[in-house]
This record gives structure tokens, sequence and C-alpha cells, in this order.
């Protein structure tokens, strides 16, 4: 890039016109990351990950993206700094990336559609008519536009009250959990208990999701995001035990702070959705209840975003408890909901393709499965477009869930419409 702008500074002193320099480097820039976004290299490896981490944010903020190039060409309109042929290259370049951001935009809406014909099938068409009234009066109409165009960072809500740092055994910080609640709520709620993603070997967990459990929060949700011990420290299935210890932990102590003890899920993102999947393919097994065997660790349902639902890494599983999701019995499983993108270079797509065939052809609860157009890993970390879509299906999911007449359904008191 430097090489390129310097041919362009000589060659616009000759005709003495200045070079925008800045300009140029800014719609270069976001245009760089917008090719990522629009079309991330799936081979090799190392490319796929750099497209992953280019094209994250503005995969998920076009809006943004947009708001910076306008700022920029207007200010090198008022300097007078787009009178020089490199200025109307960087002109030119900025209306195309324009273009793609609006691609980008338009495949984040996408997600809408493709979010509501998943619960349709996998829940049936006339699955609205079975939620109880009082939850169907609450569910979202409209996604807050306000708030994805304007403040899609910040995910705190005055009505909800973070709870940190709460022990729920004893490896110290990676046995620490946040708890989520309304702050004027007093009576009970259902829980979701949530784990982070990283691989098994980074993340914490205060940044996935966090829109998801504000917005179940605000409506009388008891909402549950834990640490877990994670590699090199640990290994499987030391991580799925920690998951099971946090469901013991809400059927011991949950009522203490609102937690309805019989209405537990279990959601995560790729390593964390993974363990979901897996705490609802082994309610209560021994093996991994080590000193707790005795505790009810069931759940009613399932959610797992972008999972990575393959082997452990170099696990042997012979004579022990496998790692994959794909090698147990899953007509054990509750309702399950996932939901993945079709432009995953970190976990490729297929492998939430085969455990929704493999989950559909054996289990005889409902499971849906969302393919998102155009979406990366890691979606979940804004109020994006595509994610408040998936917020929303992942509320009618779970509403569905605890509307059944064996969903031990709990409707707090305080739900209400909600915009």
């Amino acid at each position: 890039m430097s090489l390129v702008a310097t041919a362009w500074q000589a060659g616009a002193e000759q005709i003495g016109a200045p070079m925008p320099i800045g300009y140029l480097v800014t719609v270069a820039l976001i245009a760089w990351l917008t090719i990522f976004a629009l079309a991330p290299l799936r081979r090799p490896r190392t490319l796929a990950l750099l497209s992953w981490w280019f094209g994250l944010v503005i995969n998920e903020l076009p809006f943004l993206a947009v708001y910076w190039l306008l700022g920029s060409t207007l200010l090198a309109f008022s300097q007078g700094d787009i009178d020089s042929p490199g200025g109307w290259v960087a002109l030119g370049i900025a209306v195309l990336t324009t273009f793609g951001l609006g691609v980008i935009a338009w495949r984040g809406w996408r997600a809408g559609p493709a979010v509501k014909r998943a619960l349709n099938e996998g829940l049936g068409a006339g699955w609205r008519n079975s939620l109880d009234p009082e939850i169907t009066a609450r569910l979202r109409h409209r996604l807050p536009w306000a708030r994805i165009l304007f403040l899609p960072i910040f995910v705190r809500r005055r009505d909800v009250e973070r709870v940190p740092n709460i022990p729920y055994g004893d490896a110290r910080r990676w046995n620490l959990l946040d708890l989520y609640r309304q702050r004027s709520n007093s009576s009970t709620g259902p829980t979701l208990v949530y784990l982070h993603g990283g691989g098994y070997f980074s993340g914490r967990k205060n940044r996935e999701a966090r829109p998801l459990l504000y917005h179940l929060a605000r409506q009388g949700w008891v909402c549950i995001s834990a640490n877990y011990r994670l590699r090199p420290t640990a290994t499987f299935p030391d991580h799925l035990i920690d998951l099971k210890k946090v469901i013991a932990w809400v059927r011991e102590r949950g009522a203490e702070y609102g937690a309805d003890a019989a209405v537990v899920c279990v959601a995560g993102s790729s390593a964390g959705g993974s363990l979901a999947v897996l705490a609802a393919l082994t309610p209560n097994e021994p093996a991994l209840q080590p000193g707790f065997e005795r505790a009810d660790t069931s759940i009613v349902a399932a959610v797992s975003l972008y999972g990575y639902y393959g082997p452990y890494y170099d696990y042997a599983e012979e004579d022990r408890l496998p790692s994959s999701p794909m090698a147990y019995d899953v007509a054990v499983a509750p309702p399950i909901f996932l939901a993945h993108g079709d432009q995953d270079t970190y976990v490729p797509v297929e492998g939430a393709r085969l455990l929704a065939e493999q989950l559909r052809s054996r289990s005889t609860e409902p499971v849906v499965y969302a393919e998102l157009p155009g979406a990366q890993h890691s979606f979940d970390l804004f109020h994006s477009i595509r994610f408040e879509n998936v917020v929303d299906g992942i509320d009618a999911f779970v509403a569905w869930v605890i509307s059944r007449p064996d969903g031990k359904r709990t409707v707090p008191d305080t739900w209400a419409a909600q915009d």
C-alpha cells in the first residue's frame, strides 16, 4: 500500500494536486476488511483464520463502516482532497466498498427468514398456536433498530442486574459464574446456563452472546454465564464436568437468586456450543459428575451457536466417554436449537449440517437448525441485524419448550409485551 501511495503522490505532485493520503488509507482499510467479509478464504487454514479475524466486525456491523466511509468522504470533499487523481480513485473505491457493505447488510437481514423457516421446519408450521398467551404477548415483534444502527456494541441494560463472580466449584477463577436477572423481578423465572467459546483454551464468561443474556434476563429469565477450566491445565471431560457442576449449582442454590431449578436450558458458542449439546446427550451420567453423582443435571433444551461437533484434540476415546456429540445416542436428546453460518471459516458449516441430520433422523424431539446466510464465526458479539434475528429465534424456541405440557413451564409475573 505504501508503494502505491508513494507513486500516486509523485504523480499528483507533477500535476500540482495534493495527494489525499489519509483518505486513501481509510478507504483502502475498509475495502480490505469488506473483501474478507464478503468472500472469506477457506484454504489454507491460516488464510481461513485471517479471513475470520479481518472480516468479523465488518460482517456484523456494516453500518459502522458506512458511517466511517461517509464521514471520511465528506471530510475529504470539504478539504479539497478529492481534486486529484488519487482522490478520485479513492472515491471510486469508496463507492464500490459501500455497495459491498450493502450486500453484507442484506445477508444479515436474511437471517430473519432463515430463522423463521428453521422454526417452522423444526417445530411445525403451527408452532405459535401452542404457545401460552402470556408468552406470545411478550415475544418481540420488531428488531431494536436504534440499538442496531447506533449502539451495537453496548449490551448492558438498566433493568438487568448482573451478579458477578459467584463460585460454583473449587477451581478458583475458572469456576466462577455471572448471573443476570431482571432488577425488579421478585418471582421465579426459568434458567438459561451459557458457556463461552474459545477452542477450550481461551475465552471468558463476559464476552459472547451477551445480547441474548440481557434480552432474556430483562423478560424474567435468570441467565448464567460461566467460566470453566481450560487447556492446557484441563482436558476433556473436565470442561463438561464443570458445566454439569453449574447445572447442579442451579438445582442446589438457584432458588436463592430466583432461578427455577425445574426449567434449565443450556446454551453455548463454538466450544461452549459443543458442551451444551453434550450436556443434553448425557443427562445424569455418573462418570461426568464425580463427587456429585446424585445431582440432577438433566436439561429441558439446548442451544448451540456455531458449535464444533468433532472429536476433542488428541483425546483417546477407547474405554472412555466420547468427546464428540456425534458418538452419542441422540434418542435421549431434549429439543435442540442449532445456528451456524454458511461462511464460517473457523468451524465449517458441514459439521452442523451433519449433527442436525443425525438428530433429526434418530431423536423424537424437535431439532431447529438455522443456517445463516453470509455468517462467519462469532456472530453473537454485537447487536447486529443477524444476531438480533437469532436472539428472537432462540426466544421463540425456548418459549415453545416451556409452553409444552411436559415442559415444566414457568411464566414470571413480570413478563409483558416487549418491543
